[in-house]
């Protein structure tokens, strides 16, 4: 019987399939006893799985490439660490030793008792992890039967699930799933962001899809309405199959636009960069026409090892990037980790109580002895091959930017002296994403060659609410009065300082809010490659002095709904 379902569209696209549905993780396990003969061999059964999980995380790991490099490699990352963690490992053993448990039921009982742990912190992060050890004893779990821990003949299907972690996404549409459908999470979390670059259509907050929908069962998934139809009638197929049709005339349009130049309607030329994280994001904001690249993230030198990488090793990745764009300008941002960006060399703290206000960015590399020089040296020398600009993740003060304006003076001095060819000038950039900053820009403003504004972090910071809670789904919104008077403040008082700013957070990236952007003044976009055309079609679509008169009655806007009703106006739907 058709049965119709809502929630929030997460990720683009139509699909249909039969739904395969993947209840909350839970180990059934009946308590099994063993004898004492035969507790080596239980043990080794055990560890046997467990090497088998680090090598099918470590393939994994490997065949990763481009964005999926550092999105997906990073939850890789921590779940190998989980794999290694003492705590875990001694607790099994000492079960199936001194208890006598089975090695089935000795998992159950450590993820029981970690539970417990994670349930009583305060953290909402940190409650959050129970997911990754979820995933990884499962993954154990199924090991020890000789399971695959992903799912098996799921070509053509829609996954059904609780939830579903970003280590997974890649792996899901390698198998063949079609969308994805959650009764939890957000649009805004990590899952959300990788399932729109690997163009997956997924849904979540679904109510009660668990308990209406079975294996088997036919299912339509629109993942930009967030509308699910259970066993769909005719007109559900014929609007399903019309879907379909505009994504694909939308495709062959939007790759008409690969060489079009980004200007408005009105003649404004707008410049639109691209975020980057490896060789494959470089190549395709170049073949796209991007402007430059606006974000190059250093992390993924830093997450996918044991050592901290050398000069020499940044430089050639660095300059490699700087080649890649032939003359176009390249942004290279100082290492952003912390948060939820711990490494593996033990440079980011894992155990910070509040890890997205801690030591992290900027603070972490003017904390750590030599990891700041060891960069800004590298990215020196990257500078001697093309145009290339440094940008500083998570100021708040006026002291940091001079701090490391200083250390730059000083290393390109101590560089020419060795004989190293660089730019006569770097420019130095400030992330505007923490409000302290925003607010006191003034001050630091002039010690600064341009700004970009991480929307992300700015709004979570501003309102308060992280973006990867669910529960507060409703208040994380670029569409808030405070963050619209923070962006038009920064971007006001940067042309009046004749400072370029641009933004590079989601928001820039989602094309339905170029016209607000615009609005606000914005003439620089910094975004993934995979969003490049869409914001190029919109920005084409629009008209600059129409959406600049409009803008007062914009900042009117006293609440969301006033603020998507002035969207709804300029755009027409």
């Amino acid at each position: 019987m058709r049965q119709e379902f809502s929630g929030l569209g997460a990720s683009r696209g139509s699909a249909l399939g039969r739904a395969r549905v993947r209840l909350p993780h839970v180990l059934d396990v009946v308590e099994e006893r063993i004898d004492a003969t035969v507790v080596e061999d239980e043990l080794k059964r055990l560890h046997d799985a467990i090497d088998r999980v680090r090598t099918e995380m470590h393939v994994m790991r490997e065949r990763l490439h481009g964005a999926l490099a550092r999105e997906v490699g990073e939850f890789l990352d921590l779940h190998a660490l989980l794999l290694d963690d003492p705590e875990l490992l001694q607790g099994l053993d000492e079960l199936i030793r001194t208890g006598r448990y089975s090695a089935d039921y000795a998992l159950r009982l450590q993820r029981d008792r970690i539970a417990s742990v994670f349930d009583t912190m305060d953290d909402a992060y940190f409650r959050s992890r129970l997911d990754d050890i979820d995933q990884v004893i499962g993954r154990v779990h199924a090991a020890l039967h000789r399971r695959d821990a992903g799912m098996e003949g799921v070509a053509g299907e829609i996954l059904v699930t609780d939830n579903v972690a970003p280590a997974e996404l890649a792996q899901l549409q390698a198998q063949g799933v079609v969308a994805i459908v959650t009764a939890t999470g957000s649009a805004l979390s990590h899952s959300a962001i990788l399932a729109r670059s690997l163009h997956l259509p997924l849904v979540v907050g679904v109510a009660n899809v668990l308990q209406k929908v079975n294996d088997g069962d036919a299912l339509i998934v629109d993942g930009g309405t967030g509308r699910v139809v259970l066993e769909p009638a005719p007109d559900d197929l014929r609007s399903h199959h019309a879907r379909q049709r505009g994504y694909a005339r939308e495709r062959r349009e939007l790759n008409r636009l690969r060489r079009e130049p980004n200007r408005t309607r009105d003649g404004s030329e707008i410049e639109i960069y691209a975020n980057a994280e490896s060789r494959e994001d470089v190549a395709e904001a170049h073949a796209l026409g991007a402007t430059g690249i606006g974000l190059y993230r250093t992390e993924f030198l830093f997450l996918q090892r044991m050592e901290l990488p050398d000069e020499d090793e940044q430089f050639r990745a660095y300059r490699d990037v700087v080649l890649g764009m032939s003359g176009r300008p390249v942004t290279i941002r100082t290492l952003d980790l912390g948060a939820d960006k711990a490494d593996r060399t033990g440079l980011a703290l894992r155990d910070e109580p509040n890890p997205a206000m801690g030591l992290r960015g900027v603070r972490l590399s003017l904390a750590r002895a030599g990891l700041l020089e060891t960069q800004l040296r590298a990215m020196l020398r990257a500078s001697g091959y093309g145009p290339l600009r440094i940008l500083l993740p998570m100021i708040s003060s006026r002291e940091e930017v001079r701090t490391v304006r200083t250390e730059m003076m000083r290393i390109a001095r101590d560089l020419r002296s060795e004989g190293h060819e660089i730019a006569d000038y770097v420019a130095l950039g400030a992330m505007i994403e923490v409000p302290a900053a925003a607010i006191s820009l003034s001050t630091f403003i002039g010690g600064v060659d341009f700004l970009s504004i991480g929307t992300n972090d700015l709004i979570q910071y501003l309102l308060a609410a992280d973006r990867d809670n669910e529960a507060l789904g409703d208040l994380y919104t670029a569409l808030h009065p405070a963050v619209l008077r923070l962006l038009r403040d920064v971007i006001r008082l940067a042309a009046a300082r004749n400072t370029p700013v641009a933004v590079c957070g989601e928001l820039a990236g989602d094309s339905k809010f170029a016209p607000l952007l615009l609005a606000l003044g914005l003439e620089q976009f910094s975004l993934h490659p995979t969003s490049l055309l869409e914001v190029r079609r919109t920005i084409r679509n629009c008209d600059l002095d129409r959406l600049r008169a409009n803008a007062p009655a914009l900042m009117r806007a006293r609440d969301r709904s006033e603020i998507e009703r002035w969207l709804e106006a300029q755009t027409g739907h």
